[in-house]
């Protein structure tokens, strides 16, 4: 990572601060799907907290990766942990997809979304912190002043996507399809996986279509059987 120039201007600042801000946004799509299914199920106040607590500190976080960028490529299990964790979100709310987010007790419920956000939006956020610390070269400042920016639209589209998922179920089915695709590529991008498998594209194909199949089988068979009790 090279050093960074202290003799940078304030337009050259503010221009490489644009820019960095665009590429957070443009790889936080799937971040803020994944912190609307995670907070969903909470009353509107807290699921407004959890996905902003949630999202600043990951973003906190991030800060401090994004000096050792180089080392996430080699950090073994980080993303195979951290696509099996986005997998048990896709069931949970596929599990509770029939029921009003009221109907789910909210006690320790907005502690544990919180953390979901935080783990899963780290765990996913590797392209985010090499891309940052590239165009950054190495200036906390920029690094900081990127990665802040970007969490209103973060936590703005991961309400609204709430927000959608509630009003109409159906789109829950095509939210957990998406996220199946997410945990597979995470799982199959993991060193471990990599080096085991070395998978290919018509393996990650074959990963990311079973991961659906399943989950949404699970799923509507359970919604089928709980209509039926």
């Amino acid at each position: 990572m090279g050093k960074a120039d202290p003799r940078m201007s304030l337009p050259q600042f503010l221009l490489q601060g644009f820019s960095l801000i665009l590429i957070d946004l443009l790889l936080a799509g799937d971040n803020a799907l994944v912190i609307a299914m995670a907070v969903r199920a909470l009353p509107a106040r807290e699921r407004r907290i959890a996905s902003s607590l949630g999202a600043a500190g990951a973003v906190i976080l991030r800060v401090g990766l994004t000096f050792a960028a180089a080392q996430l490529l080699y950090l073994q299990f980080l993303k195979l942990a951290g696509g099996l964790l986005i997998l048990w979100i896709a069931w949970k709310v596929m599990r509770d997809a029939e029921d009003p987010p009221e109907a789910a007790p909210a006690a320790g419920r907005l502690a544990q979304a919180i953390w979901y956000v935080i783990f899963a939006d780290l765990t996913m956020s590797t392209d985010n912190v090499l891309a940052i610390a590239g165009a950054s070269h190495g200036n906390i400042g920029l690094i900081v002043f990127g990665l802040a920016v970007s969490i209103p639209f973060v936590v703005m589209s991961s309400n609204l996507l709430a927000i959608l998922l509630n009003r109409y179920p159906v789109t829950v089915y095509l939210g957990v399809a998406i996220l199946c695709k997410v945990s597979g590529d995470m799982i199959l991008e993991d060193p471990f996986s990599v080096r085991a498998l070395h998978p290919g594209d018509t393996m990650r194909y074959a990963v990311d279509a079973a991961l659906i199949v399943t989950l949404l089988g699970a799923g509507l068979a359970l919604r089928r059987r709980t209509k039926d009790l």
